[in-house]
């Protein structure tokens, strides 16, 4: 093949016609019309979402369920598909993995930070019933409490009524546009991984409102009553970072040049409650579940896959490897994973209808063994403030509730706080400290440097995370000691 790979476009897409080793649109792209923005379009999204949009258009035979797609601080996305009319491929790596399949549900990018009236403009249109977001738990810009931040200074600015760059001040104003005009009811759809995701965007958009004008936030806080939805959800499908040689294998099935690639094992997942303000995608037939009861299936979700991903993520990379897979072949952290989920997590679940808990954790294990992923630990590792709570306190609280000591939750917690601590790996590489709090974080670990009861003291007392009970409890407190005496010796 040439170097000079003309790009996929719509107009390269055709003259390939629909033979060769991969898998085209199942939908004809130039059909689609938006009916969803999309809030924070990363990889995870397009190997996501997007996936199940599109099989759900196909399904239905719908043309209305077009991705408008807003990328809130780099412009990289946008600058990726725009010139490739949206398109980008999905490369499954694993067991089962089927051909690269080119996504076409994407019809617009936006740069949220460079054109904040524009995602505004598109919240507001009529034809939108949907606002979906995938943000990360950070996006949410939240307090120690889990409140809206009004101290954060973007949360401030957009309070001031300046073209919003924040993700909840896009949402508020662009549903205050809605409501002056006709433009009909919406759902907004949380996807990220947080503890009822629904309830807390609406608490966050009531927060937004309060700190509004009450001329101004009376009759829009009204209108949401009655016009908007906040459904929760369960997403689920690893989704690594993209590298050049995954970028080589689809130039190789495509004979085009993708520079908007993302990669995913062949699992995927996505469980919905039933709660719509207006017309959806017919995402059942392209394999989601629609409930009444997110909750349960959320609980173990975070509780078995995520918090064992972090754990993995931690001791592998205080240990040196590089990946998840890497980890999970460390007989010792193989052991520490499946002693987290039997030990500390099962007792605390409540397990949906139809679910075989065995059967998942066995999974969750064999999908952090497929060495073709290569999710970095390093990756995963990125934003533990934010992620320890959702993903590893709530099992720390419910088992201190019931009078039991979780050790083997209280070794991830401690692996993350030698994370912290260490800085550096086995091999003395560098760890990176990617994290809302890393200058608090350094500043608490260098005052509890050399002592492990120091360093666990000073982290525990680290409100935003552990909040002011999980300091209290001395046995907790104990098996963190012992677990970080260890893992910085």
């Amino acid at each position: 093949m040439s170097d000079a790979a003309p790009r996929l476009r719509l107009d390269t897409l055709d003259r390939l016609g629909r033979g060769g080793g991969f898998v085209p649109p199942a939908v004809d792209p130039r059909s689609l019309r938006v009916g969803i923005v999309h809030l924070g379009i990363g990889a995870f999204h397009r190997a996501h979402q997007a996936v199940f949009t599109e099989l759900a258009a196909a399904a239905a035979g719908r043309d209305d369920w077009g991705i408008a797609g807003v990328t809130q601080r780099s412009a990289s996305v946008r600058d990726q598909l725009t010139p490739q009319d949206g398109l980008y491929s999905l490369l499954e790596r694993g067991s089962g993995a089927a051909p690269v399949r080119v996504v076409g549900s994407v019809r617009e990018v936006l740069h949220g930070a460079g054109d904040p009236a524009a995602v505004v403009d598109r919240i507001a249109d009529p034809a939108v019933r949907l606002v979906t977001l995938t943000v990360t738990e950070k996006g949410y810009r939240r307090d120690g409490t889990g409140r809206l931040d009004r101290s954060d200074p973007e949360i401030a600015a957009d309070l001031t009524g300046r073209p919003p760059r924040t993700v909840v001040g896009q949402l508020v104003r662009g549903l205050q546009r809605r409501s002056a005009g006709a433009a009909g009811p919406v759902t907004v759809l949380s996807c990220d991984n947080l503890v009822g995701n629904g309830e807390v965007l609406r608490e966050l958009v009531h927060d937004f409102l309060d700190a509004l004008p009450a001329a101004e936030a009376s009759p829009l806080a009204d209108w949401i009553a009655t016009s908007v939805r906040f459904p929760s959800c369960m997403v689920d499908r690893i989704v690594p970072a993209t590298t050049d040689d995954d970028r080589a294998d689809v130039r190789a099935a495509l004979g085009l040049e993708d520079r908007g690639v993302v990669v995913a094992e062949p699992f995927r997942q996505w469980v919905i409650e039933d709660d719509f303000a207006a017309d959806r995608p017919a995402w059942d037939r392209a394999g989601a579940v629609l409930t009444d009861d997110v909750a349960a299936w959320e609980s173990v979700k975070l509780r078995m896959l995520n918090a064992t991903h972090s754990l993995l993520a931690y001791l592998g990379a205080l240990r040196g490897h590089d990946t998840i897979a890497a980890a999970l072949a460390d007989d010792e952290l193989a052991a520490a994973a499946e002693a987290l989920m039997v030990e500390d997590v099962a007792p605390t679940l409540r397990v949906p209808d139809g679910l075989d808990l065995a059967g998942y954790r066995r999974q969750v294990l064999e999908r952090f063994a497929n060495p073709a992923l290569r999710h970095r630990t390093v990756q995963v590792a990125m934003d533990g403030s934010q992620k320890l709570p959702v993903r590893l306190l709530g099992t720390v609280r419910d088992r201190l509730a019931a009078e039991a000591v979780p050790r083997q939750a209280a070794l991830a917690v401690a692996a993350w706080m030698a994370y912290v601590a260490k800085g550096r790996d086995a091999r003395g590489r560098q760890l990176p400290l990617d994290d809302p709090l890393a200058d608090q974080l350094r500043v608490a670990a260098a005052a509890g440097a050399g002592d492990p009861k120091r360093l666990v003291d000073s982290l525990l007392h680290v409100e935003e995370v552990f909040g002011p009970d999980l300091p209290e409890h001395d046995a907790f407190r104990a098996a963190l000691v012992d677990h970080v005496a260890r893992l910085t010796a």
